[in-house]
């Protein structure tokens, strides 16, 4: 028997945290009494939550990590009112439990988007002490001089905080004859709402095109098309755990290294300025 919290988080339920939370508003039941926080249970009790049964997943070190190539269009959403299709309609069924997101991508955003069965692992991916590199190709309207590159490394404000690019790498021209548009990579450790998408407009220049390429030391694999989704092995899965470990470091991994990915130095270039 384990902590419940470390039960329900290993199930893909939800994380520590918001188990903690349930159980103090007395909406978790174990074998019919109200749980209280330090209680300890098993895969083969019965674990309500507001009445509805928990599936739980028996065999430890069971979690799974899913690699999703998220298209336009799509909403990182279970239900949507506006009807818009969701990336949780194109996933296969996990082993056991229930995938959570880590993180999200905006309707018209596309790229990698991580999934696991491991709650707990989700909510310290995306929590802001982790400090998880994200990598993203975008395409800006217009041409950039090496001033406002500049100012975006060294930071902008925002109406939630100043942000910056921890490294931008240019990557030319982008789409069109008159060369309108330019293309970058660029790396930050943040996962705020539509940040990429704020920062350049905050220095006045509109995103056309924005895609994420990796998250941490997870790439998008090159030969994953959009709209189709790959299972991680336990290597990738440990690996993304060490980089939210405590004792890990930096969280960022080491691009081109993942296993899975396409093997290109992702945003290993220093910050043009």
């Amino acid at each position: 028997m384990i902590r419940l919290q470390k039960l329900l988080a290993g199930s893909g339920v939800a994380s520590r945290r918001a188990v903690e939370e349930w159980i103090r508003a007395g909406r978790i039941t174990v074998n019919g009494r109200t749980a209280q926080l330090g209680d300890r249970a098993a895969s083969t009790d019965t674990v309500c939550l507001d009445g509805r049964r928990l599936q739980l997943e028996g065999k430890e070190g069971a979690a799974e990590l899913l690699l999703y190539y998220k298209p336009l269009g799509e909403v990182t959403t279970r239900a949507d009112p506006q009807g818009r299709p969701t990336v949780f309609e194109r996933l296969p069924p996990p082993s056991g439990g229930r995938w959570i997101a880590v993180g999200r991508l905006d309707v018209n955003t596309s790229g990698l988007l991580l999934l696991t069965t491991d709650g707990e692992l989700a909510h310290s991916l995306m929590h802001p002490s982790a400090a998880v590199e994200r990598e993203y190709r975008v395409r800006v309207r217009g041409r950039p001089e090496a001033q406002v590159l500049k100012k975006l490394t060294a930071g902008v404000p925002l109406e939630d905080g100043p942000a910056r690019f921890d490294r931008i790498l240019p990557e030319g021209p982008g789409e069109g004859a008159s060369g309108s548009h330019s293309s970058f990579r660029v790396v930050l450790h943040e996962g705020r709402n539509r940040e990429v998408r704020r920062l350049w407009q905050a220095v006045g220049f509109e995103v056309s095109r924005l895609s994420r390429l990796r998250y941490g030391p997870v790439e998008l694999p090159k030969d994953l098309r959009p709209g189709r989704a790959r299972r991680a092995d336990a290597a990738l899965l440990s690996r993304l755990r060490q980089a939210v470990a405590p004792s890990g470091g930096p969280a960022g991994g080491r691009p081109g290294h993942s296993g899975l990915g396409s093997g290109r130095p992702a945003g290993a270039g220093p910050p043009s300025k």
